[in-house]
Order: structure tokens, then sequence, then C-alpha cells
């Protein structure tokens, strides 16, 4: 069997691994504005001290970009997993297109999350994405299983 990897479906994963830092510097800008603010001084802070014990003093729409690059974080390594294999086994066409998809739905994700979150939305986001997960998961196996 020859080796022919497609790195196409590679580029989305590059997109949302590039989000992932956008959001984590959003996630810093947007707390040290609210410790300012909130009077905290990280210079005189308990050592050991985590975000978790100022999170209840923090106003909601600061802990919405953290809670997001946390949900970053969780499910879509799974996508990151099933890219690899996907490029790896040589899938092309179709499944590229998903993969575009899923990161958009992902980034839209984000945006809803850290300026809006209503629930209904984000959790139609939400959906969204994890059909293209399957549908990408799918694929990765019918790749690999022949």
């Amino acid at each position: 069997m020859d080796f022919l990897m497609n790195t196409t479906i590679l580029a989305p994963a590059a997109v949302l691994v590039a989000w992932s830092m956008v959001m984590m510097l959003w996630v810093v800008v947007t707390r040290f504005r609210a410790f300012g603010e909130a009077g905290v001084d990280l210079a005189n802070a308990e050592p050991g001290g985590r975000y978790v014990d100022l999170e209840a003093t923090m106003p909601a729409k600061v802990n919405w970009k953290a809670h997001n690059f946390t949900h970053l974080m969780e499910q879509p390594t799974i996508f990151y997993a099933v890219v690899c294999i996907i490029a790896i086994a040589g899938g092309s066409g179709a499944v590229v297109a998903w993969a575009w998809a899923y990161t958009f739905i992902r980034i839209a994700h984000s945006l809803w999350q850290s300026l809006v979150n209503t629930v209904p939305i984000r959790f139609a986001l939400f959906v969204g994405s994890n059909v293209c997960l399957l549908v990408l998961s799918y694929h990765a196996l019918s790749l690999t299983l022949g």
C-alpha cells in the first residue's frame, strides 16, 4: 500500500487551533480588565490561588469567555484526532467540507457563548458541531476499517 496523506483536511484543524489561541487571549484580556475593576491585586494573591476562587465575584460576561475556552479544550480534541486519522488514511472531498463546517460552527459557538450566551442558540450550535463530528467519525471508521 502506498502512503498518501491528504493534508487539506488539516487546514480546518489548524484554523480551530488558531481560534483557540484567540479565545485564550480574549480570556486573559477580559480577566485582567475585570481584576482591575474589582480591585484584585495579583501581586498580593494567595500562593496557589486559582481563578475558580474568584469566579463567583466576577461578572458573568467575563466568565463566559473562560467557559468557552474550556469547551475548546474538551470536545475539539476528538475533532483533532479524527482529522489526523482521516488525513493519514487519505480522506478527501466532502469529508473536508464537514471538517470546515465543524470549525465554523465551533467558532460561531465561541462567539455566541462569549457575547450573547442564550442557551437555545448555543445548544443548537453544539448539536450542529456534534453532527459534523459524528459524520467525520464515521468517515474515519470507514477509511480505517475498510
